[in-house]
């Protein structure tokens, strides 16, 4: 049985019973004892064996989705056909399967491909590592189409940041004389219903309830340092996305990193995810003490500096160097986070000996999707111990 075509069943319309479903499974191997497809059941089949068996029999391996330029209609048809007979949260894993197994890379960069596939995190990552080879005429259909899925991505993910950032920041210092401005209204109204006036209809507070003085300095700085080899491409997407939500808080000075053997500082793009996205290059070899040595120079006030390394800590240049700056950093007094990767794939590939020694210097290091970053960010400006957040969030962290 193929795994990846049983990953692609998994959510199967309701119109296949259990035999049929089985069938698409197992291939044309399988016509004596399930029978053969016929009608929507045969379409499915043709486009799971355009995928699954192009490398081999089964299915009639006939029906592959090639790889060159001339295929592009074929494979327009394909992702109209998928798209018509399977699940949405099906056609992107059958589309990512189809980026890595038939090498389509090279598809990506005609229009009409671009607009016939289905938006999402694994697309825009092949699109930006891509986007020094993306001709003239389908820049601006692959602009578009990254716009879309990153758009998406806000509308889902900048309000629970925002939400759980400003309440984090220092809203738990509380000023008992507060100018109007600085006024807790809810709380305010909470701590003295007891003084009611009906006849007034309204309520006459005897103490106010304030927030802490706002600042006109930047409470917190965030600085998110983040490896843009390869693996880490859907990482480097929702880190982008993130990073823009960070820096439009007037609370939170953000500073986006970007390396691999090299140090790109893409701090005045956060304005523009999009463009920020273009601006990475993905792929290429790792030097993360390079990278944490750069932003290390970033850092005005150790105390108050959040800074995330995402990275799998595959490190290609000297690894005592990391482990060095990663020690110089949390003497300072700065709040160090490793995330393995800031993704829905779940359990990431990762250094493990690298993890464990940054854990030792204090560093946690654990994997993290994008619905539990807020509450991370949350947990790190209340300087909480984030390691025991992550446990308390089922995130494994590695040990020292």
């Amino acid at each position: 049985m193929s795994a990846d075509a049983e990953t692609s069943l998994s959510a199967p319309p309701p119109s296949l019973d259990r035999q049929q479903r089985w069938r698409l499974v197992l291939g044309d191997e399988a016509d004596a004892s399930c029978g053969k497809p016929s009608g929507t059941a045969l379409e499915m089949d043709r486009a799971l064996a355009a995928l699954y068996d192009a490398d081999g029999p089964g299915r009639g391996g006939s029906a592959r989705v090639g790889g060159s330029g001339r295929g592009a209609p074929t494979v327009v048809r394909w992702l109209g056909d998928i798209r018509q007979y399977f699940p949405a949260s099906v056609v992107q894993v059958m589309q990512k399967d189809a980026l890595q197994r038939l090498h389509l890379n090279e598809m990506l960069l005609q229009p009409e491909m671009l607009e016939a596939v289905q938006p999402d995190v694994h697309l825009v990552a092949s699109l930006v590592s891509l986007s020094r080879a993306i001709p003239a005429g389908t820049k601006e259909t692959a602009h578009r189409v990254v716009r879309q899925v990153v758009d998406a991505l806000m509308k889902r993910l900048e309000e629970p940041l925002r939400s759980a950032v400003a309440g984090a920041l220092d809203r738990s210092t509380r000023n008992r004389r507060p100018r109007h401005s600085e006024i807790d209204w809810h709380r305010t109204l909470r701590a003295n219903l007891r003084h009611w006036q009906p006849e007034l209809r309204t309520v006459i507070p005897e103490r106010l309830h304030g927030h802490g003085r706002k600042s006109r300095r930047p409470q917190r700085e965030v600085i998110l340092c983040i490896d843009q080899s390869g693996s880490m491409a859907a990482s480097v997407v929702y880190s982008s996305i993130f990073g823009a939500v960070l820096a439009s808080l007037p609370a939170v000075s953000t500073k986006l990193v970007v390396f691999d053997t090299e140090v790109v500082d893409l701090s005045d793009q956060l304005d523009d995810p999009v463009e920020l996205l273009f601006g990475v290059q993905l792929g290429g070899g790792t030097d993360i003490g390079q990278a944490v040595a750069y932003c290390q120079g970033l850092i005005r006030d150790p105390r108050n500096t959040i800074f995330v390394l995402i990275s799998d800590l595959i490190e290609g240049g000297v690894e005592q160097r990391l482990l060095q700056r990663a020690a110089e950093l949390v003497g300072s007094g700065v709040q160090c986070v490793a995330l393995l990767a800031l993704s829905d794939e779940g359990a990431p590939s990762y250094d493990r000996q690298i993890a464990a020694k940054l854990a030792g210097l204090g560093v946690p290091s654990f994997a993290c999707t994008p619905d539990a970053f807020p509450g991370l960010m949350a947990a790190a400006i209340r300087r909480e111990d984030v390691a025991g957040w992550a446990a308390q969030q089922g995130l494994v962290t590695s040990r020292a």
